[in-house]
């Protein structure tokens, strides 16, 4: 699967929605570390046409950083571009600047309001001395609007001002957003070959070819060729039989087509069984739902976990749980290999290898998320779904 999503350099929406922040952003690291790699490999199969660009004096190089790695400019941290706090204050003394104008103007309406209002007393007042009666109930009249049009301003004022306090609440806001986005870049970039190093001290990642993998059972080692990802025969067909071919749909599309991709593909490389034996691995809870899992975990302690087959991806899930709540890894098995999707970029030989793995090693850093404590299935008598009947 991820093998697919480098080779298209596009990630289904539905699929992008099920990683958190963090897969994301590992996720987008490997892809753009997949064009630098496509790149040099096109430059070094068209050395012919490397020499004709340099001939012309023209060309594309990347320019490295004093880590060797390709220089990315960011915005606002390059020199001479304008640090960001002096963009913000420039932004403030804008508001600021427009704040006052609407200030001066609201102040320039009242005054014109009191002078009209001035005016229209002195010819009341003028007026009285023919139309006492009428001047006192007018009177009256103009102090019951003063006191409205008074209220009014007030109103007025204490709108512009909630106003204010929102939309720099608002900017505020984004602007904490940005700088938490900018960490988990970071962060990203930083864990990616933190995990590849780790990976390849422990001597736990596969090999890169597609073609073998080990099986580990009981201290024997046996190799054996894996079968294509497209298509699988039944054991009947080596033997010379005619038999049917299931093709492999790019997705899963049915329970039935999950059962036979487990059957066909991952029973024989040994998925949901322990490493060095014939016994279903506790862990493992065959096809159920997330609901399903988060109820099993619902009551356990932290570091608790379980693996399901996952009805999205040819692979798995994980479900953990943690002090705040449960958190849900997919993992990629649509190759020779198993790794999490968007996290892990350490390839697996097995199933059992990457969960042995991760009890010594978190999956993410910022997590800290360790395998501890297995969640085994409730009933006497273990429920997998049709899958190994």
């Amino acid at each position: 699967m991820m093998q697919q999503i480098l080779q298209d350099m596009y990630i289904e929406p539905e699929l992008l929605s099920e990683l958190n922040e963090e897969q994301k952003q590992i996720l987008f690291y490997k892809i753009r570390e997949e064009q630098v790699r496509h790149w040099n490999e096109r430059e070094r199969r068209n050395p012919s046409h490397a020499l004709k660009k340099k001939s012309n004096r023209r060309g594309i190089q990347w320019l490295l950083g004093s880590d060797g790695e390709v220089w990315v400019w960011v915005m606002g941290e390059a020199p001479g571009d304008k640090l960001f706090e002096d963009i913000v204050v420039e932004l403030m003394e804008e508001r600021a600047r427009k704040q006052a104008q609407q200030e001066a103007q609201e102040l320039r309406r009242v005054k014109e309001a009191e002078i009209e209002k001035k005016f229209r007393d002195a010819m009341a007042k003028e007026k009285a001395r023919f139309m006492a009666e009428k001047w006192k109930e007018e009177t009256d009249d103009r102090k019951a609007a003063k006191h409205e049009e008074e209220e009014d301003r007030i109103r007025e004022e204490l709108k512009n001002g909630r106003n204010n306090v929102r939309e720099q609440t608002e900017w505020e806001r984004k602007w904490v957003a940005d700088e938490e986005m900018k960490c988990k870049a970071r962060w990203a970039r930083d864990e990616y070959k933190r995990q590849s190093l780790r990976g390849i001290e422990k001597g736990l990642v596969a090999g890169l070819s597609g073609l073998f993998h080990k099986i580990h059972l009981n201290g024997s080692v046996t190799e054996h060729l894996t079968p294509p990802a497209e298509a699988t025969h039944s054991p009947a067909a080596s033997s010379g039989q005619l038999t049917s071919v299931w093709i492999r749909p790019p997705r899963p599309n049915s329970r039935e087509s999950i059962i036979h991709w487990f059957k066909d593909e991952q029973r024989p490389r040994r998925a949901g069984y322990e490493r060095s034996s014939n016994t279903i691995a506790p862990w493992f809870h065959g096809i159920i739902s997330r609901q399903e899992s988060e109820a099993l975990l619902a009551n356990a302690a932290d570091g608790f976990f379980l693996v399901r087959v996952s009805e999205r991806i040819w692979g798995y899930t994980l479900s953990y749980r943690t002090t705040s709540g449960f958190k849900h890894f997919l993992i990629d098995a649509s190759g020779d290999y198993y790794s999490f999707l968007g996290v892990d970029q350490n390839r697996h030989t097995t199933l059992a290898d990457l969960i042995d793995f991760h009890k010594e090693e978190v999956i993410t850093t910022s997590g800290g998320e360790l395998l501890q404590d297995p969640c085994r299935q409730r009933s006497s008598t273990a429920d997998y779904g049709g899958l190994f009947q």
